[in-house]
């Protein structure tokens, strides 16, 4: 249901406005891959070729705004997460999304199903994650029907 999930999170966001970076090309996507050493799965492939990264009723989805991943700032998920590295952030996660108290969302690359997703875990400072989403198709739909239902 990933990509279905996914499909239907951009018909909220197309309905419901939000302030998105816009298409990003497949250049810039291998480009962040390779810094980060990691393949992105289809669903947040398709969402950085579709929407890049942004905002939509306060809820700031991290992405891609431009190959420069060493002076870059938030919401670009590729400057966060080898930043955050630098901190002791676990390889295999990629941060995608952050709520209060430090608590962020990643893409746990650790573990991947046979259609190529990742789980979407929380990951808190301590090291601790747990698992809220199979993937990222259903976790920004999750989140966007929080606030637009």
């Amino acid at each position: 249901m990933s990509i279905q999930d996914l499909e239907k999170a951009f018909e909220l966001i197309y309905h419901n406005g939000g302030d998105f970076e816009g298409e990003k090309d497949n250049t810039l996507i291998t480009k962040a891959e390779r810094a980060l050493g990691v393949v992105f799965p289809p669903t947040y492939k398709k969402f950085l070729r579709t929407l890049g990264c942004g905002d939509i009723e306060g809820l700031e989805f991290y992405g891609l705004i431009k190959a420069d991943f060493e002076n870059s700032s938030i919401p670009d998920a590729i400057w966060l997460t080898l930043n955050e590295r630098k901190s002791g952030l676990p390889i295999h996660l990629i941060l995608i999304y952050s709520i209060e108290g430090g608590v962020y969302y990643a893409l746990d690359t650790s573990e991947i199903t046979e259609n190529g997703e990742y789980p979407v875990v929380t990951y808190e400072l301590n090291g601790n994650t747990q698992k809220i989403a199979d993937d990222y198709g259903s976790f920004l739909l999750k989140e966007l029907q929080t606030v637009l239902s």
